[in-house]
C-alpha cells in the first residue's frame, strides 16, 4: 500500500459518504487523489495507470473532473473486496474489531441523517394520507350503495328522500324498523337530515311503505353494516382534517394556491415534496396525464393541457378556450410555491395566498381584459424580506413574464 487517508472526524466521514451516494467528489477525496497520482491532461497524453473505483457513479465523476482513466468492472470490485477483507494487515495500528465498529457507526449516522430529513419534511405522511383518502372514497361509495340496496327491501322510499350516503346510513341506524318510527323520533330524525320537511316526508313514507318486513336477525345484520359505513365516513372526515393540518404545516404555499387535496395529490404522484420542487412547470402541468401524453405523441395528436391540476377550482372557472392558458399559468405558480415550501427555513402561506390572488386576476384578465399586476409588484407587497431561496426561482419562465 502506497497511501492511506483516514477520515478526520465522524462529520467528515458522513460528508464523504453523502457525496458518494450522490455521485460527487468530496474535497478531501479530490486532494488525496491529486497528491498521490500523477497529473493527467485531457487529450494530450496517455496515462500510465488506471484508477480502479468500486462505485460506477463516483468513477464517472472522477473521470470527468480529473481526467483520470477509471475502471469499474468486476475485477476492480473483487480487488476492493480483498482490500476490505485484509485491510487490518495493511494498516498495522488498526486493531481487530475497530473496522466493524467504525462501519457500524457511520451506517447509523448516514441512516439517521436520511430519516431526519424525511421526518422534518414529513411529506411521506401526506402521501399515505391522500392515498388512504382516495381508497376510502371508493370503499365508502361501494359499501353505501350496498347498504342502500339491502335496506331498500324493507324501506324503498327512503332512497329517493335521502341522497347523501353518510346521512342515509345514519338514518338506517336511527330508524331501524320502519314500524318503530313514531312522533317521538321526529326530532332526532330532523337533526340527522337537517330539514324538518324531509323528516316529515320520511315519517309519512314509512307509514305507507311498500317494503317487506324483515326478521330480527336480518335487521341486526343491516344495522351492523350501516354502523360500519358510518364509522368509515367519520374516520374519513377525521383523516381529511389531519391531511389539511399536515399540508398547512409542510406545504402551506402550495395548499394556499392549489388547495390541500390537489397539492397532496401532486406530492404523492411525484413521490415527495423535494421531487415536486425539482420538476419544471411544464411537467407539473401534465403530471398525472402521462399515458395520455405518450399516446398523443405516438399518434401525433394534440397533447393534454392538464393532469392532476384539472381538479383545481381555477380550471373549472375558466372558459373552455382559456383552460389551457390558465393551466399553464397555474403550473408556473405551483412550481414556485413548491420550491418555496421545500427549500425555505420558515413556513408561511403568504406567498401562496398572493399567488392565489394572481391566478384570480389572470382569470379576470382573460374575461374582461383588466391588466393584472406584475409579479415583482405582488411579491413586493408581501412586505417580507426575500430569503435566499427566492433565487432558486430566478429562471422560471411563463407565457407573459420572466421571474
Amino acid at each position: 500500500m502506497t497511501a492511506f487517508l483516514p477520515f478526520t472526524s465522524a462529520e467528515n466521514a458522513l460528508e464523504n459518504i453523502n457525496a458518494i451516494s450522490e455521485g460527487a467528489i468530496h474535497d478531501s477525496l479530490r486532494s488525496f487523489l491529486e497528491m498521490n497520482l500523477p497529473k493527467v491532461k485531457a487529450g494530450k497524453q496517455k496515462a500510465a495507470f488506471t484508477l480502479g473505483v468500486a462505485d460506477a457513479k463516483l468513477g464517472t465523476a472522477i473521470h470527468e473532473t480529473l481526467s483520470y482513466p477509471v475502471s469499474t468492472d468486476d475485477k476492480i470490485r473483487e480487488v476492493c473486496r480483498g482490500i476490505r477483507l485484509h485491510f487490518e494487515q495493511f494498516v498495522k495500528d488498526l486493531k481487530s474489531g475497530m473496522m466493524q465498529s467504525a462501519q457500524l457507526g457511520l451506517a447509523h449516522s448516514y441512516s439517521r441523517a436520511k430519516v431526519k430529513f424525511n421526518l422534518n419534511r414529513a411529506d411521506n405522511m401526506i402521501i399515505q394520507s391522500i392515498s388512504l383518502l382516495d381508497k376510502l372514497d371508493k370503499d365508502i361509495n361501494t359499501l353505501a350503495m350496498r347498504c342502500r340496496e339491502w335496506y331498500s327491501w324493507h324501506f324503498p322510499e327512503l332512497v329517493k328522500l335521502v341522497n347523501d350516503n353518510y346521512v342515509y346510513a345514519r338514518c338506517v341506524k336511527y330508524i331501524q324498523s320502519k314500524s318503530t318510527l313514531t312522533e317521538d323520533k321526529m326530532e332526532g330524525l330532523a337533526e340527522i337530515v337537517e330539514d324538518d320537511a324531509v323528516a316529515r316526508g320520511i315519517f309519512d313514507a314509512a307509514r305507507v311503505s311498500m317494503g317487506m318486513e324483515l326478521s330480527e336477525m336480518d335487521m341486526n345484520n343491516i344495522l351492523h353494516f350501516a354502523d360500519r359505513v358510518v364509522g368509515l365516513a367519520s374516520y374519513r372526515k377525521n383523516l381529511m382534517e389531519y391531511l389539511t393540518s399536515r399540508m398547512n404545516d409542510i406545504a402551506p404555499n402550495l395548499s394556499a394556491l392549489m388547495g390541500e387535496m390537489v397539492g397532496a395529490r401532486l406530492i404523492a404522484h411525484s413521490g415527495s415534496l423535494t421531487s415536486l420542487a425539482k420538476y419544471p412547470a411544464s411537467t407539473i402541468q401534465i403530471l398525472g396525464a402521462e399515458k395520455a401524453l405518450f399516446r398523443a405523441l405516438k399518434s401525433r395528436q394534440n397533447t393534454p393541457k392538464y393532469g392532476l391540476i384539472f381538479h383545481s377550482p381555477f380550471i373549472g372557472k375558466a372558459a373552455p378556450a382559456n383552460k389551457g392558458r390558465i393551466s399553464r399559468y397555474l403550473a408556473n405558480k405551483a412550481s414556485i410555491a413548491s420550491r418555496i415550501d421545500c427549500f425555505s427555513e420558515t413556513q408561511t402561506p403568504i406567498f401562496g395566498q398572493k399567488m392565489h390572488e394572481q391566478v384570480e386576476d389572470r382569470l379576470k384578465f382573460y374575461e374582461t381584459g383588466e391588466v393584472p399586476k406584475k409579479n415583482a409588484e405582488v411579491m413586493h407587497a408581501v412586505r417580507i424580506t426575500p430569503p435566499p431561496y427566492i433565487h432558486l426561482c430566478s429562471f422560471i419562465y411563463s407565457s407573459d413574464y420572466v421571474y
